[in-house]
This record gives structure tokens, C-alpha cells and sequence, in this order.
């Protein structure tokens, strides 16, 4: 039905370690900022495909079909409901370096350092 990566995040909340979510970038916020982006961008990507999913029902007449259409409407947006949540799911992908990512100024510090 939708993007079958999504459904490798745990469904529930759980407790991280420190050290695994630093230990990428140095920085714990600075993981956490990557963490974040990369949530609003799924989450921008999922709303999309639930919306470009349901307008494929939008229409204008009414007929005896609306009572079938209006369950295959409440069963996709209820399969999107039960997806982990965008920001477990970018956790997942950072903590299993599946995120490219980049900070400009550190790269420019080390630079100017060498």
C-alpha cells in the first residue's frame, strides 16, 4: 500500500542511549537536529501519499458506491495511522546510517585546521 520502509520502526516509544545518537556527529543536539529534518521530510512524503491516495476518491456525484468507496477510504488512512510515528522512523535510519547529512561548518573548521 504505501512505502514499505516505514514499517522497520518500532511502533512504540523507546529509551535510546546517548551515546548511540552522538556518537555519529560528536553532538547530541546536533544528531537530534538531523534526527528532526529527516522526520519533517517523512512526514511531509507520507502526507502526500495519504492525500494523493484519497483524491482518488474525491468526486463530485453521489451513488450507491460512496458506501464501498468511504471503506476503502477509512482502511487507508487507518493503515497510515498505524504507522510508527515519522520521528521513530528517522531515528531508525540515523541510528543504522541509512542518513546522509552534512554540516558545512564543521567541514570548514577542520578544513581551515589542517
Amino acid at each position: 500500500m504505501a512505502n514499505t520502509n516505514y514499517n522497520n520502526a518500532p511502533q512504540s516509544t523507546q529509551v535510546r542511549d546517548i551515546r548511540k545518537i552522538d556518537a555519529p556527529t560528536g553532538n547530541l543536539y546536533e544528531s537530534l537536529a538531523i534526527v528532526s529534518k529527516r522526520a519533517n521530510q517523512i512526514a511531509a512524503q507520507m502526507k502526500e501519499e495519504l492525500h494523493n491516495k484519497l483524491s482518488e476518491f474525491a468526486h463530485d456525484s453521489d451513488t450507491l458506491e460512496e458506501v464501498f468507496e468511504n471503506r476503502e477510504q477509512i482502511e487507508i488512512s487507518s493503515y497510515y495511522e498505524r504507522l510508527p510515528k515519522p520521528t521513530s522512523i528517522a531515528m531508525e535510519e540515523f541510528l543504522n546510517n541509512k542518513i546522509y547529512y552534512r554540516n558545512p561548518e564543521k567541514e570548514k573548521r577542520l578544513k581551515d585546521e589542517e
